[in-house]
């Protein structure tokens, strides 16, 4: 099994309060205010960080929604699953933000956010591609027949969830999916993965709010 990648670890600042001052860090002061960076490859470690931040925002207020912003070259399709399941399982809306890219199974995460609330900002890049194994794959035959068979599977969800999300139908998806189908703002808008292109934080507040 491979090792998580390393984090890169920002920064931290001291900041004023009432009672003095405390240190704190970016995504410490973004957590506060109901914000989840994905800025790295999809990994156990990143799925857990963002679950992790996900449940403990429900917990503190259930009816506010949070917003999830994605930048990741995606990665590994049992961490997004899980990721997946996650923000299906919260009670708040996840609303889900493309700051730069979303590839691969990051696509699909952005896709599953809240109706109406998965957003791109006009710079974004956004690739449909199918699952990978993320470790090189060797064995005996029967043990590669089985992973491919896995494969396929993977696939084949892959495109289910997809086509849920998008209006599109599971066999168009999985062709999309052949090859690196690369999507700017709008042609992901078109396509269905996001509702809107919004260029400021005020853009992508209007018309939503709490369930």
């Amino acid at each position: 099994m491979t090792r998580p990648s390393a984090r890169h670890v920002l920064p931290g600042f001291t900041e004023g309060t009432a009672s003095g001052h405390r240190s704190t860090d970016p995504y410490a002061r973004l957590l506060r205010e109901r914000i989840v960076v994905l800025g790295t490859a999809l990994d156990e470690t990143a799925a857990n960080d963002v679950m992790a931040q996900l449940m403990l925002l429900e917990q503190h207020a259930p009816e506010r929604d949070v917003s999830l912003c994605i930048n990741s070259p995606g990665g590994s399709f049992h961490a997004a699953s899980t990721l997946h399941d996650t923000l299906r399982y919260v009670t708040c809306d996840v609303e889900t933000v493309c700051l730069g890219r979303a590839e691969g199974t990051a696509a699909l995460l952005l896709a599953a956010g809240a109706p109406g609330k998965r957003l791109v900002l006009p710079g974004s890049r956004l690739v449909l591609r199918q699952p990978a194994w993320t470790e090189p794959v060797q064995g005996r035959a029967s043990e590669l027949a089985a992973r491919a068979e896995e494969m396929d599977r993977l696939r084949a969800r892959t495109a289910e969830m997809l086509a849920r999300y998008t209006g599109r139908t599971a066999e168009r998806v999985r062709a999309d999916m052949e090859r690196d189908l690369v999507l700017d703002a709008q042609a992901a808008v078109d396509y269905g993965l996001a509702d809107r292109i919004v260029s400021h934080r005020k853009g992508a507040h209007a018309g939503t709010g709490p369930r």
